[in-house]
């Protein structure tokens, strides 16, 4: 008797759990509803007009656009023909991975700071939002073409350009013979700090909401058992966090990937706008897209082996 009873509540119990997870997954679907309208809307018919284009060549004249079949043409010149943009691709995809683990790496340590109590804590969030803003369309143009920003940064080039303390610190290591590629793409990350610290502001948001989830109890317990400040970073915040990680990764890359100064980018907006060639610059843009696909769904497969997601029923 005791036995059906207690079937009976677990029952109910994982009634009332996968109800629970339905209201969540609705709710979820109601949220991005207004991204999965636009996308059927807007860029469906787009997106299947610029993959039959990189079968085609496309012809514009006045009032017309012709495109002809010429099957992977398109496809076989960017390869082996087109003498850049295959260099371009070898160049773009480590650093996309170089900067990425550094965004990732410094937003998550920014974000374990801002996460503590401290006096003007909301401002100081606010000043490393920033450079998200700063970064963002109007703004940016008005960044870009600003002649007194263009000649302070002048002069704080010229005026740094004999301490450099890396390009120092880097001779000296190659001198002594310990030159590896490892430090190399340290160093490159140090010097491009400010562009890692400008991409990182979303991401740095995120990993604050996920480090706000964690119940203080089990840093309280933790405290209690005797553990250290290290040991909770790696025993609880990390493995409570780290379904974020996967979040942010995705969004790192992806946004690095359709920056306007990517060498890709740029070599797809010359060919298509600079050159009017719509059908190379769409085949340029399809293996670029599946290229960056391939390696989100490779590495996302890697990083979810070592997710926790605290799901209990």
């Amino acid at each position: 008797m005791k036995k059906e009873k207690k079937d009976e509540s677990l029952k109910k119990r994982d009634k009332k759990y996968s109800g629970l997870q339905k209201r969540k997954a609705i709710a979820g679907y109601l949220f991005i509803s207004p991204f999965i309208i636009g996308f059927l809307l807007f860029m469906l018919k787009p997106l299947f007009e610029s993959l039959y284009m990189s079968f085609c060549e496309v012809t514009i004249g006045p009032g017309f656009v012709n495109k002809s079949w010429i099957g992977l043409k398109n496809y076989y010149d960017a390869f082996r023909t087109d003498p850049d943009y295959l260099v371009n691709l070898t160049d773009v995809l480590p650093q996309m991975v170089l900067y990425s683990i550094g965004i990732i790496v410094f937003s998550f340590f920014v974000s374990l700071l801002l996460n503590q109590e401290f006096k003007a804590r909301g401002l100081v969030r606010a000043v490393f939002f920033l450079p998200v803003i700063m970064s963002s369309g109007v703004i940016l143009g008005l960044e870009e073409n600003n002649s007194l920003m263009a000649q302070i940064a002048d002069t704080v080039e010229t005026a740094v350009a004999n301490i450099n303390i890396t390009d120092v610190l880097q001779e000296v290591l190659e001198t002594a013979g310990v030159g590896t590629r490892a430090y190399r793409w340290v160093f490159e990350i140090i010097d491009n700090i400010y562009d890692i610290a400008t991409a990182s502001g979303i991401q740095i948001i995120i990993f604050i909401s996920g480090l706000q989830s964690i119940s203080s109890s089990m840093y309280e317990a933790a405290d209690i058992e005797g553990c250290t400040k290290w040991e909770s970073l790696w025993k609880i915040t990390f493995p409570m966090v780290s379904s974020i990680f996967l979040v942010n990764w995705i969004y790192t890359v992806v946004d690095f990937s359709m920056r306007s100064d990517n060498d890709v980018m740029q070599k797809i907006d010359k060919v298509m706008v600079g050159e009017l060639r719509y059908g190379p610059a769409s085949a340029m843009a399809w293996c670029y897209f599946l290229i960056v696909t391939v390696f989100i769904g490779i590495t996302s497969f890697f990083i979810s082996k070592v997710v926790y997601y605290n799901d209990e029923k």
